[in-house]
């Protein structure tokens, strides 16, 4: 029941942060009379993702093609890149590279094309939707996070005012509370502090007996 795996606080100690925007930006990138605008978007689920490349989509109509990649989660292991026609690997993939060039996860980033007139070859693909990307990415606000995790405390009435004393000194976020007979709160706190917070209701559940925990990551 006790003990806080070898596994978790490797987590809380190396994916302590995570970097993404703050708010949507824009660029423009042009290249032989093509003109590609790249649009950037905080997101953190795959439904906000759908809203906006729907808006895209209604609002660039006419374009060419709308090609896109997305990083979500601190982890940084759930993405995808999209060519929406464009030769495979030319569009999608140099989107992606330049949101992972920055480290930079829950993002959106959407390139949308208006076909100059001239080809642009594999290559100058590749360059210019990067390039688009990146015009978008340089004026963003990046912003740093912290990973957060919750842990949920269940306690008798009684140990009321060990249990908050806990919370009063180690300051994690209340974002739960239910004070009936069986008391619980639900805890959240940045990952590297977690081991102290669980820690000490740990120690206070073996003192006295009255109290379980849960936990789960945010």
């Amino acid at each position: 029941m006790f003990g806080f795996s070898l596994g978790l606080l490797y987590l809380c100690i190396q994916m302590d942060t995570f970097k993404t925007i703050a708010f949507p930006c824009e660029g423009v990138f042009t290249e032989k009379r093509s003109k590609f605008i790249a649009m950037a978007f905080p997101v953190t689920t795959l439904d906000e993702i759908k809203e906006h490349l729907a808006v895209c989509q209604k609002k660039y109509f006419d374009a060419r093609h709308i090609c896109y990649a997305y990083m979500l989660g601190h982890e940084r292991t759930n993405f995808r890149a999209n060519d929406n026609g464009e030769p495979s690997g030319t569009a999608g993939r140099p989107i992606l590279g330049a949101i992972n060039s920055r480290e930079l996860t829950d993002i959106l980033v959407v390139v949308v094309r208006y076909f100059g007139g001239i080809k642009l070859g594999t290559g100058g693909l590749i360059v210019a939707y990067k390039a688009a990307a990146a015009e978008a990415l340089d004026v963003a606000e990046v912003v740093e996070k912290t990973v957060d995790l919750t842990l949920d405390v269940y306690f008798e009435y009684p140990m009321m005012n060990e249990v908050m004393r806990i919370v009063k000194e180690e300051a994690p976020v209340v974002v739960e509370q239910d004070f009936q007979m069986d008391c619980r709160i639900r805890l959240s706190i940045r990952a590297s502090r977690m081991p102290r917070l669980r820690e000490r209701y740990e120690q206070l559940a073996l003192e006295t007996g009255r109290i379980r925990l849960g936990n789960k990551e945010e």
